[in-house]
């Protein structure tokens, strides 16, 4: 018995990779996700860490300018009461070469005594009269300490003035100075402001400065592409915030206000150390996490796959064989893969019910409707299940699969249903027909087909039964095709319909010997009949022993094991 699944089981494609996809695919996602969350977190803690640092870098530069200016004032003081520098004042002259050498060996003296970057004398009208200290290069004599000359009116820096000055700019703090020699007027203290200002200044903030000045940055010890990033953005930059410099964060804060310069404490947010941090560890762990999930998933993956794999295989060979006699083992695996393996095997079990009752139900049908026919002419009883048989025989021989054979088989069965709509005179006549009545006759095929048209599991016989009397040569009815347009069922239906109906007695005519009706066969092979077909019709007769001139059909399809209503089992 063969059972027809809805369904063709193919063989799946592997779980395996799918399933380690899908899981290292969602570790992924749950490995970015922790990443974003932490970045975003570290970020947040980041700035957040940098406007504490911020805030406190404030108050410390507020502590410190406060301490630089106590002590240049107790440095300008000191030099105000200083005896030597009083008394080497008192003893230079201008344009004396004998007073000046005293004056600048005092001015060397204090200099290095206060760790100043230069110590500047001047007359009341701001000229330079004599410098000391490291940078005495840029206050040279006969310079003036502002602008390109000076006045007696002209108003000389005091406390935390800046200067530009040629070659750098210096905050200067002055002090006048009483003496006995109206040539000699002022004191100053000079400190430069540039990179090592800066690099002072930010080693006691313990973070990066900037020092701008009208929007220029002076000094800093920013890298070079954040310094050129923030000369760049010059007066738009803000008070406080986070600012975009070299496509990087920065957290930036002034922090001073009311002086001739500003000063920027700039911080990193994006590669803050909390951020660094986070990543690196969120990478070793994410690295960890994949390949115990990697293996994780394999794990899974095989254990889920390999069963289910097992399973859709012995559907598939199940399906192919068409072999449904045996139950599918239970794997084990699983309480559900073993309850849907129960399922099919029920399933199966059913089907195969099914089908028996079906198969009863529409081959006791098609009898019914054969015996209908023959019992409206007793001189072609029989005739429908022999030909039905010598059709089978025929499809042997030529190799049709078993499911041909079985459209075959019921298709030639059936071929002259259409007969039950013919009327009896012309049906049951005595003698040839008259070309009206043969018209008559023809319509049968015509009328067959539309009655199975209305059942829809005898579908695939519809073609034999309205073309089995088309001829090679065109001059068949109902349609006249030519040659293979005919299906090959049809064709084998027409040899073994023309063979049984010269082979059987008739009220006109008496029943011809096989012999006759093979030579009549093999005369009209390739117009009226398919040569291919009368070859293979001539072939298998041929296979089967008959001794006597006028034998039983029956009894040679018996011996041909071509019975009607015989099914090959598929098992």
């Amino acid at each position: 018995m063969v059972v027809k699944l809805p369904f063709r089981p193919k063989r799946p494609p592997r779980l395996v990779f799918r399933t380690l996809v899908a899981t290292s695919a969602a570790i992924a996602l749950v490995l970015i996700a922790v990443f974003v969350v932490l970045s975003m977190d570290a970020s947040r803690r980041a700035q957040a860490a940098a406007v504490d640092t911020l805030d406190a870098s404030e108050r410390i530069f507020a502590e410190l300018e406060r301490h630089r200016q106590e002590e240049s004032l107790l440095k300008l003081t000191a030099l105000a009461e200083h005896p030597g520098l009083a008394a080497a004042i008192t003893s230079f002259r201008a344009n004396d070469a004998a007073s000046r050498a005293p004056f600048q060996r005092e001015l060397d003296r204090l200099a290095s005594q206060l760790a100043v970057d230069a110590l500047v004398a001047a007359a009341p009208n701001g000229l330079v009269v004599a410098s000391a200290g490291a940078r005495r290069a840029a206050w040279l004599p006969d310079s003036y300490v502002v602008g390109p000359g000076a006045s007696e009116s002209v108003e000389l820096p005091e406390i935390d003035a800046l200067v530009r000055r040629p070659s750098a700019l210096f905050l200067v703090s002055g002090l006048s100075v009483a003496a006995r020699n109206p040539a000699l007027g002022y004191i100053y203290i000079a400190d430069a402001v540039d990179d090592g200002y800066a690099a002072k200044l930010g080693t006691l903030l313990r973070m990066p400065v900037a020092v701008m000045v009208d929007g220029e940055v002076v000094a800093s010890t920013l890298p070079g592409t954040v310094r050129s990033a923030m000369l760049r953005s010059g007066a738009t930059l803000p008070k406080q915030g986070v600012v975009h410099l070299a496509d990087e964060p920065y957290a930036i804060r002034q922090l001073n206000s009311g002086w001739p310069l500003s000063v920027y404490a700039v911080e990193s947010v994006g590669a803050h150390r909390a951020t660094r941090n986070a990543a690196e560890i969120l990478a070793v762990v994410g690295i960890g996490a994949m390949l115990l999930g990697v293996l994780a998933a394999f794990w899974i993956a095989r254990a889920l796959s390999d069963p289910i794999d097992q399973l859709s295989q012995q559907m598939r060979q199940m399906a192919e064989a068409r072999d449904f006699s045996k139950k599918i083992p239970r794997t084990g695996s699983s309480r559900e893969l073993d309850a849907f393996t129960d399922t099919f095997n029920h399933l199966v079990t059913s089907l195969q019910a099914a089908e028996a009752q079906t198969e009863l139900a529409y081959v006791g049908a098609i009898k019914a409707l054969a015996a209908a026919l023959d019992a409206r002419d007793p001189y072609t009883a029989g005739h429908s299940e022999r030909v039905s048989a010598l059709s089978i025989m025929i499809g042997r021989q030529l190799n049709l699969d078993q499911e041909q054979l079985e459209i075959l088989r019921l298709g030639a069965l059936l071929h002259d249903i259409g007969k039950i709509g013919v009327a009896d005179r012309v049906l049951q006549k005595n003698g040839p027909l008259t070309q009206e009545e043969f018209e008559i006759i023809k319509t049968h095929p015509t009328l067959g087909a539309h009655i199975l048209r209305q059942i829809s599991f005898l579908t695939p016989h519809i073609p034999i039964v309205e073309l089995h009397h088309e001829r090679p040569d065109g001059r068949g009815y109902p349609h006249g095709l030519i040659g293979h347009a005919t299906p090959l069922l049809a064709r084998i239906v027409h040899v073994a319909d023309a063979f049984d109906a010269m082979t059987t007695a008739r009220a006109y005519r008496p029943a011809q010997t096989p012999t006759h009706a093979i030579s009549e066969l093999w005369r009209y092979a390739g117009s009226q009949f398919d040569a291919e077909v009368v070859e293979a019709f001539v072939a298998a007769w041929s296979a089967v022993p008959v001794v006597e001139d006028r034998p039983d059909i029956t009894a040679v399809l018996a011996r041909a094991n071509v019975l009607p209503f015989e099914r090959q089992a598929t098992r």
